[in-house]
């Protein structure tokens, strides 16, 4: 993570903007983007004050967004949060499974389609993954929504939003726990893709698995920054504690905004672009085939295509980094992978750390773009830069003991 702020536009018109810079900072090259950050407590003591901090920090964002001709309708905006599991009790009992531990529950959130029958097959697909998985499927919850704050154009595609409660069986250690649940969502993933192969216009190839994980779940959807917490009524739940937040406000600048790709997605939250996506993808699509992983077994070869039919370089990168993590490499390790430094320039690099980049450099390509990345696994907070520093980033940490990094 850094502190730099850098732009090399070369506009000569600023030359006459010389005497606000503060720094190398220039305030007339500003350019319009997402917002995004986390905030995250040093202590790890998970707060409901720290998942009012996050929306009010998607809420001062609320300036980098854009919004329809509906002004009510906004590209998107979103926060990652552990799974709240105090407000999920009331369903556990309901369910028959009062007093389950913490870190036996998992959660996915979905946005299913509004037809009724579409939906209740989307439901038995996901189960279906969920058993294949050796998985415990515990039940449904209807997320609590107030859709009366979204625009017109917001409703108009608003999707049922749900979560599934799923079970930890006995026995099971807590990283072969966080596969089974990644490898659930590829498996369902792949049936979606497989109805839309068939039936372009079958509405359950429509679904769209927002989270899935041990630890965190995503609230996001269409909508302007302040309407976030008043259409999850979720977020001002006093039982809704976090220790860490991503929080992301959506300035669409190459894809068209969509209730699937407002952000966070499962692990970043992104400023900028990829301009690289188009090689990425085709060298992740090259090399499905060939994935090996001792971890992985026969499975591997069910996680191909890694990568999405989604058209969001965002959510991409996403993907590709998830993968990485669930596979046993830990986020700051696989973020270092897929946004290296430059370092074949750099002569003075310390030589462990320049053979770390040379050795990875065999294995893929970077995924490079004017991109500010915060990421989360649900138990570190963490942010990246491009090698360039193209795209700005700052933080904080405060005398009460909380990171704080914007972009």
């Amino acid at each position: 993570m850094t502190d730099r702020d850098h732009d090399h536009s070369g506009n000569a018109a600023h030359a006459a903007s010389a005497t606000a810079y503060r720094g190398l900072y220039d305030p007339a090259s500003g350019r319009d983007a997402c917002g995004t950050g986390f905030i995250a407590r040093l202590d790890g003591k998970a707060t409901h004050e720290l998942v009012e901090q996050a929306v009010q920090g998607v809420v001062s964002l609320t300036h980098r967004g854009a919004v329809n001709a509906d002004p009510d309708t906004g590209d998107g905006a979103g926060v990652t949060i552990s799974i709240p599991y105090a407000i999920l009790q009331d369903d556990l009992a309901r369910l028959g499974h009062a007093g389950l531990a913490d870190g036996d529950l998992a959660l996915a959130m979905l946005f299913l389609p509004q037809e009724e029958d579409a939906a209740t097959r989307a439901r038995s697909l996901l189960e279906d993954a969920v058993q294949r998985s050796g998985l415990r499927v515990i039940g449904w919850r209807v997320v609590p929504t107030e859709p009366s704050v979204l625009g017109r154009w917001a409703l108009r595609d608003l999707p049922g939003i749900e979560q599934l409660l799923i079970g930890r069986p006995a026995g099971i250690a807590d990283d072969e726990f966080t596969r089974r649940v990644y490898l659930t969502r590829r498996r369902a993933e792949a049936e979606f893709r497989a109805l839309a192969e068939a039936d372009a216009a079958d509405p359950v190839a429509d679904t769209y698995i927002v989270s899935c994980s041990t630890s965190t779940v995503v609230y996001k959807g269409l909508m302007v920054a302040p309407q976030l917490e008043h259409f999850y009524p979720d977020l001002r739940n006093p039982l809704t504690v976090s220790a860490l937040a991503l929080f992301h406000q959506r300035y669409a600048t190459n894809t068209l905004p969509d209730w699937k790709i407002a952000q966070p997605f499962r692990f970043i939250a992104h400023n900028g672009e990829i301009n690289t996506l188009l090689g990425n993808r085709i060298w992740m699509q090259a090399r499905g085939p060939a994935l090996q992983s001792d971890v992985w077994g026969d499975a591997v070869s069910e996680l191909h295509p890694v990568l999405g039919s989604v058209k969001s370089d965002s959510q991409a990168f996403d993907e590709a980094l998830e993968l990485l993590v669930a596979s046993g490499r830990g986020p700051l390790h696989a973020m270092m992978m897929l946004i290296p430094e430059a370092w074949e320039q750099l002569d003075e690099m310390d030589p462990q750390l320049r053979g770390f980049y040379e050795y990875h450099a065999c294995l893929g390509e970077p995924w490079d773009g004017p991109a500010a990345m915060a990421f989360t696994d649900g138990k570190i907070a963490a942010a990246a830069m491009d090698r360039n520093g193209l795209r700005p980033a700052r933080y904080q940490v405060t005398k009460s003991g909380l990171v704080v990094m914007g972009s």
